[in-house]
């Protein structure tokens, strides 16, 4: 097996997918904070600012969605733990310039594994669900640039996405 194999810790001497054995890792606080977009035309933002889309309250129910994606992660993500939440944030920002609406999620936990996939996935279930709301107007949307912006906690301590 090569040595970036060895690096991957979702697989076993023998290159078996398995679950992380984290038994003996110590709890300590863990923070990650995802952030990811969905671009559309300027009428669907229009409709989405206010507040009158056909289908209701569209960022109130990509906030309940993106709450709801960070707890379902271990059902949707084969080898991710089943974790207990301490806080979920979610800020949903509109943006003119291209139009596009800004999904921030922050996740936190104090337990012996980071929750860096609850982050990604709580800001794609929003992004989707600004889709499936506003797909009657706007088929052409588009999500993109999900991924981690920053993680706190554990062994590898603290990691900052670089702004370039």
């Amino acid at each position: 097996m090569s040595d970036a194999a060895n690096a991957l810790n979702h697989f076993d001497a023998h290159g078996q997918a398995h679950m992380v054995d984290v038994s003996d890792k110590p709890s300590t606080l863990r923070v990650a904070v995802a952030e990811g977009t969905i671009q559309m035309q300027p009428a669907t933002l229009t409709l989405i600012a206010s507040g009158q889309a056909g289908k209701g309250d569209v960022l109130g129910v990509a906030r309940i969605a993106a709450i709801q994606g960070t707890k379902k992660t271990s059902d949707l993500i084969p080898l991710c733990h089943p974790l207990a939440l301490s806080k979920v944030a979610v800020e949903l920002a509109l943006q003119h310039e291209p139009p596009a609406v800004i999904c921030r999620v922050t996740v936190q936990t104090t337990g012996p594994t980071g929750v860096e996939m609850e982050a990604m996935t709580g800001v794609s279930v929003a992004l989707l669900t600004i889709y499936d709301m506003c797909k009657a107007v706007d088929r052409g949307m588009s999500i993109g640039s999900v991924g981690l912006v920053h993680k706190s906690g554990g062994k590898s301590g603290t990691w900052q996405r670089s702004h370039t």
